[in-house]
Protein backbone atom coordinates (compact mmCIF):
# COMPACT_ATOMS: atom_id res chain seq x y z
CA UNK A 1 0.00 0.00 0.00
CA UNK A 2 1.22 3.56 -1.02
CA UNK A 3 1.61 6.57 1.69
CA UNK A 4 -1.90 7.84 2.16
CA UNK A 5 -3.05 11.67 0.07
CA UNK A 6 -5.16 13.66 1.83
CA UNK A 7 -8.17 13.89 -0.04
CA UNK A 8 -8.85 16.69 -1.92
CA UNK A 9 -12.75 16.71 -3.56
CA UNK A 10 -14.72 16.73 -5.65
CA UNK A 11 -12.75 13.53 -6.93
CA UNK A 12 -14.27 12.07 -10.54
CA UNK A 13 -13.22 8.97 -12.15
CA UNK A 14 -10.29 10.48 -13.90
CA UNK A 15 -8.86 11.40 -10.55
CA UNK A 16 -8.19 7.69 -9.61
CA UNK A 17 -5.78 5.15 -10.23
CA UNK A 18 -5.05 1.47 -8.61
CA UNK A 19 -2.58 1.86 -5.41
CA UNK A 20 -4.12 5.02 -4.98
CA UNK A 21 -4.56 5.64 -1.00
CA UNK A 22 -6.49 8.17 0.30
CA UNK A 23 -6.83 9.26 3.95
CA UNK A 24 -9.85 11.64 5.30
CA UNK A 25 -9.16 15.20 6.23
CA UNK A 26 -12.29 14.55 8.87
CA UNK A 27 -11.10 14.60 12.49
CA UNK A 28 -11.22 10.97 14.07
CA UNK A 29 -14.59 9.89 15.52
CA UNK A 30 -14.84 9.27 19.22
CA UNK A 31 -17.18 6.53 20.19
CA UNK A 32 -18.56 5.99 23.89
CA UNK A 33 -20.76 3.90 25.36
CA UNK A 34 -24.03 5.73 25.24
CA UNK A 35 -23.78 5.88 21.50
CA UNK A 36 -22.81 2.31 21.69
CA UNK A 37 -26.25 1.40 23.70
CA UNK A 38 -28.16 3.42 21.87
CA UNK A 39 -27.39 1.76 18.05
CA UNK A 40 -27.91 -1.47 19.67
CA UNK A 41 -31.16 -0.76 21.33
CA UNK A 42 -32.70 0.55 17.88
CA UNK A 43 -30.71 -1.82 15.20
CA UNK A 44 -29.37 -4.97 17.10
CA UNK A 45 -30.09 -5.14 20.68
CA UNK A 46 -27.75 -7.83 21.56
CA UNK A 47 -26.49 -8.08 25.63
CA UNK A 48 -22.98 -7.63 24.02
CA UNK A 49 -23.86 -4.28 22.87
CA UNK A 50 -26.48 -3.23 25.73
CA UNK A 51 -24.84 -4.14 28.99
CA UNK A 52 -21.49 -4.02 30.38
CA UNK A 53 -21.97 -6.81 32.90
CA UNK A 54 -24.12 -8.89 30.37
CA UNK A 55 -21.15 -8.15 28.01
CA UNK A 56 -18.10 -9.13 30.53
CA UNK A 57 -19.29 -12.71 30.15
CA UNK A 58 -19.78 -13.41 26.28
CA UNK A 59 -17.15 -13.62 23.13
CA UNK A 60 -16.33 -9.80 23.48
CA UNK A 61 -15.55 -9.76 27.13
CA UNK A 62 -17.26 -6.31 27.86
CA UNK A 63 -19.27 -3.78 25.41
CA UNK A 64 -18.55 -3.67 21.78
CA UNK A 65 -20.11 -1.69 19.66
CA UNK A 66 -22.16 -3.88 16.56
CA UNK A 67 -20.58 -4.10 13.49
CA UNK A 68 -23.30 -1.95 11.83
CA UNK A 69 -22.59 0.52 14.14
CA UNK A 70 -18.84 0.88 12.62
CA UNK A 71 -20.30 0.44 8.99
CA UNK A 72 -22.63 3.04 9.47
CA UNK A 73 -19.51 5.59 11.43
CA UNK A 74 -17.69 4.62 8.74
CA UNK A 75 -19.95 5.69 6.22
CA UNK A 76 -20.48 8.80 8.20
CA UNK A 77 -16.37 9.60 8.06
CA UNK A 78 -16.28 8.65 4.13
CA UNK A 79 -19.13 11.52 3.17
CA UNK A 80 -17.66 13.64 6.01
CA UNK A 81 -14.48 14.31 4.17
CA UNK A 82 -12.88 10.90 3.60
CA UNK A 83 -14.02 9.94 0.34
CA UNK A 84 -15.26 12.97 -1.87
CA UNK A 85 -16.62 11.61 -4.76
CA UNK A 86 -18.65 14.32 -7.27
CA UNK A 87 -21.66 13.15 -7.01
CA UNK A 88 -21.71 11.47 -3.91
CA UNK A 89 -20.27 7.68 -2.67
CA UNK A 90 -23.09 5.49 -4.15
CA UNK A 91 -22.09 1.84 -3.60
CA UNK A 92 -22.76 -0.56 -6.44
CA UNK A 93 -22.04 -3.72 -4.96
CA UNK A 94 -19.89 -4.88 -1.47
CA UNK A 95 -17.39 -7.95 -2.40
CA UNK A 96 -16.43 -7.97 1.23
CA UNK A 97 -17.07 -6.59 5.08
CA UNK A 98 -14.86 -7.82 8.30
CA UNK A 99 -14.91 -6.88 11.55
CA UNK A 100 -11.07 -7.69 12.72
CA UNK A 101 -11.62 -6.41 15.83
CA UNK A 102 -14.41 -4.89 17.88
CA UNK A 103 -14.72 -1.41 18.56
CA UNK A 104 -15.04 -0.47 22.10
CA UNK A 105 -15.93 2.47 23.94
CA UNK A 106 -13.03 5.18 23.68
CA UNK A 107 -11.90 4.13 20.49
CA UNK A 108 -11.03 6.76 17.67
CA UNK A 109 -11.83 5.90 14.51
CA UNK A 110 -10.96 7.34 11.11
CA UNK A 111 -11.07 5.22 7.48
CA UNK A 112 -8.16 5.42 4.76
CA UNK A 113 -9.03 4.34 1.26
CA UNK A 114 -7.16 2.11 -1.44
CA UNK A 115 -8.21 2.57 -4.51
CA UNK A 116 -7.56 -1.03 -6.43
CA UNK A 117 -9.31 -1.14 -9.44
CA UNK A 118 -10.69 1.83 -12.08
CA UNK A 119 -12.44 1.57 -15.25
CA UNK A 120 -15.02 3.20 -16.93
CA UNK A 121 -18.29 1.91 -17.66
CA UNK A 122 -18.82 0.57 -21.41
CA UNK A 123 -22.98 1.19 -21.41
CA UNK A 124 -22.78 4.49 -19.41
CA UNK A 125 -19.99 6.95 -20.85
CA UNK A 126 -20.49 9.74 -18.04
CA UNK A 127 -19.55 7.19 -15.06
CA UNK A 128 -17.33 4.18 -14.21
CA UNK A 129 -16.74 1.66 -11.15
CA UNK A 130 -14.12 3.08 -8.80
CA UNK A 131 -12.87 -1.08 -6.50
CA UNK A 132 -12.16 0.88 -3.08
CA UNK A 133 -10.77 -1.21 0.38
CA UNK A 134 -12.01 0.83 3.29
CA UNK A 135 -10.26 0.60 6.02
CA UNK A 136 -11.39 1.95 9.40
CA UNK A 137 -9.01 2.06 12.03
CA UNK A 138 -8.33 2.76 15.91
CA UNK A 139 -6.36 5.18 17.36
CA UNK A 140 -3.75 2.25 17.54
CA UNK A 141 -3.72 2.23 13.94
CA UNK A 142 -5.99 -1.30 13.84
CA UNK A 143 -8.42 -2.40 12.08
CA UNK A 144 -11.63 -2.58 13.05
CA UNK A 145 -13.49 -2.75 9.56
CA UNK A 146 -12.76 -3.49 6.05
CA UNK A 147 -14.46 -3.32 3.26
CA UNK A 148 -13.98 -4.06 -0.31
CA UNK A 149 -16.86 -2.11 -2.49
CA UNK A 150 -17.63 -1.53 -6.17
CA UNK A 151 -18.68 2.47 -6.35
CA UNK A 152 -20.11 4.61 -9.57
CA UNK A 153 -18.10 6.99 -9.89
CA UNK A 154 -18.72 10.37 -12.11
CA UNK A 155 -16.18 11.20 -15.11
CA UNK A 156 -15.05 14.72 -15.18
CA UNK A 157 -17.42 16.79 -17.17
CA UNK A 158 -16.33 17.42 -21.07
Amino acid sequence: MNAPDTVQGPLYLEDLQAGQVLKASAPPTVIDADAIKAFARQFDPQPFHLDETAAAGTLFGGLAASGWHTAALTMRMLVDGGLPLAGGIIGASADEVRWPRPVRPGDSLHVECEVLEVRASRSQPDRGIARVRTSTLNQNGDPVQIMIANLVVRRRPA
